[in-house]
């Protein structure tokens, strides 16, 4: 009797999943008619002239909204700029840019690409773009104006510090491909190391000829990964790279989602490179996406130590389809789950949907993986790791912590603009690992912020203010002015030598802000791997065999 009312239940299954979708079907095409009808009523009867497609994409993105922050709309506009996020390829300079409040700036040309080959500098404020004014105009809208096809020309007009009169320089767009492995090289302890940026095509290839390259050129220690920053890419290359270190065969990661074709799992289907090497890999809050596929399934196999911060917690697949009129939609299909089975998605939009109306009566946030240590899994060597949090480090490195007042130097474009006075006056500097801040420079420095009248805020002086007001109205000011005047004093002491005592921090960012103006991402990279404790913290488990085979023990 029980296998019949499993049968009759299999069989209602099918029956129900098809009338919920005839129903859905139906609401679709019923909203479509809406729609239609109230943007032609719309063009009809309101009282202004109305932009069609403008409210349509504000109508796309409105709904949208309602999914997750990765299911977006992609107008023809913006085709450009997607194709970087799956091949790393774009039609442009080849220059990063930042907006300072007036201008689009240079911030970084690109080694070897139009912008740099050209003379284009970081620091130089891009005036107008084939005769269009950028005053004011933010990044997004210049860096569309910079795009183009290959071969085409774009006529850049600059402003560059220390010149009187605007520069124009026409420059021939090209296929600009941003590299995977900006650097990699192996130190003189033996340990191979990569930097990696993404994982676009073929990043896989590039990171095995790095590792063979390095097997046969040296005697290897050890091996580190550098995924910090790396916001991921393709699935596939992520799958491929875990596979140089793990057996043929063997799953690195699941997806799961509503349509049938969302469901796979992606194993190994090669030879591994080498099995016995030790590994580390080094991630923060922005390794994400296929970075954390690598870190997580070398974690779950227990096949080396993951350092430094707790990834950033995005577990889900995003497919780019085709629609109507050359534009296009990033959807999310499906939740990918690494080896230990556990999904390391951070946030669950829905329930932020369903708890949207609580939220709003009762103020409470939605949930979040900090609610909860979320559900236990067990490596395959029996650690325990949770779900839902990301990737937790093996070895977690607290994340280096800036005082206010180089924090304010950094965010607010000092140390920039000061680099970019520097390599002005400077027509060289000595090798990038071997730069260095001097007094001479260091005094130029804080003399340059003292004549641009750099102020910032404490929290301690925020602080006081409230104090201050809540005394006041409380009745109590009069009797603890005194005091309150002199701690003002004292902050106020106190804040005139934050350039002194926060020297070491603002030196090492005006270091790498110096540096990346002669020798560009790769010798930026060099210059921060001087001081880093991530680094140094995977040099000493790697060397110590116990230790590194110890955090690998349940």
């Amino acid at each position: 009797m029980k296998k019949i009312a499993i049968l009759f239940i299999g069989l209602l299954l099918p029956i129900a999943s098809f009338s919920q979708e005839k129903q859905n079907n139906f609401e679709i095409s019923k909203s479509i008619d809406i729609y239609n009808s109230l943007l032609r009523e719309l063009n009809l009867n309101y009282v202004d002239e109305i932009n069609p497609a403008e409210l349509n994409e504000i109508a796309i993105d409105a709904m949208l909204k309602e999914m997750d922050p990765y299911t977006v709309f992609i107008p023809e506009s913006e085709i450009e700029s997607y194709k970087l996020m799956t091949t790393g390829e774009y039609g442009g300079i080849g220059a990063l840019i930042q907006y300072d409040g007036e201008y689009t700036r240079i911030s970084d040309p690109y080694e070897g690409w139009p912008a740099q080959k050209a003379g284009l500098q970081a620091g130089d404020a891009i005036l107008s773009v084939n005769g269009v004014d950028t005053h004011k105009k933010p990044t997004d809208q210049v860096s569309e104006l910079l795009k183009g096809q290959p071969g085409t020309e774009v006529t850049i007009k600059i402003k560059r510090y220390g010149v009187d009169k605007p520069i124009e320089k026409t420059l021939k767009r090209e296929k600009v491909k941003i590299e995977n492995i900006p650097y990699a090289t192996v130190f003189d302890n033996g340990i191979g190391y990569v930097s990696f940026n993404s994982f676009t095509k073929n990043a896989a290839n590039e990171m095995k000829q790095h590792l063979l390259d390095m097997k046969k050129n040296h005697d290897l220690k050890g091996f580190i990964i550098d995924l910090r920053g790396n916001g991921g890419g393709l699935m596939n290359e992520a799958v491929d790279i875990v596979n140089f270190f793990i057996p043929k065969g063997k799953p690195v990661v699941s997806t799961k989602g509503k349509a049938q074709h969302a469901g796979s799992v992606y194993n190994t289907s090669n030879q591994p490179i080498d099995e016995q090497i030790p590994i580390a890999i080094l991630v923060d809050g922005g390794s994400a996406s296929a970075s954390e596929i690598v870190a997580g399934s070398i974690q779950d196999y227990d096949r080396g130590v993951v350092i430094g911060q707790r990834t950033f917690g995005k577990g889900l697949v995003q497919n780019i389809l085709p629609l109507t009129y050359n534009t296009q939609m990033k959807v999310t299909i499906a939740k990918y789950y690494i080896p230990s089975g556990r999904c390391i998605q951070e946030i669950d939009y829905s329930k932020n949907r369903e708890r949207k109306t609580d939220t709003l009566t009762s103020g409470l946030s939605p949930l979040t993986s900090q609610d909860t240590l979320g559900k236990p899994f067990k490596t395959m060597a029996g650690r325990t790791v949770y779900e839902g949090h990301g990737i937790m480090p093996d070895v977690k490195i607290e994340p280096k912590k800036y005082a206010t007042a180089t924090a304010y130097l950094y965010a607010k474009n000092y140390i920039f603009d000061y680099a970019t006075k520097y390599a002005y006056e400077h027509k060289s500097i000595a090798p990038a690992k071997d730069f260095r801040i001097d007094d001479a420079t260091y005094n130029d420095f804080m003399a340059f912020v003292k004549e641009k009248e750099f102020s910032y805020t404490t929290e301690s002086e925020k602080k006081l203010a409230e104090l201050k007001k809540k005394a006041q109205e409380e009745g109590y000011l009069e009797s603890i002015s005194a005091q309150l005047e002199s701690l003002e004093k004292q902050l106020k002491a106190d804040k005139e030598n934050d350039l002194v005592k926060n020297r070491a921090d603002i030196e090492d960012l005006l270091r790498l802000e110096i540096v990346g103006r002669y020798y560009y991402q790769v010798g930026r990279i060099i210059a921060s791997l001087e001081n880093d404790e991530d680094l140094k913290e995977a040099f000493d488990i790697l060397l110590d065999q116990n230790r590194y085979k110890s955090i690998l023990k349940p």
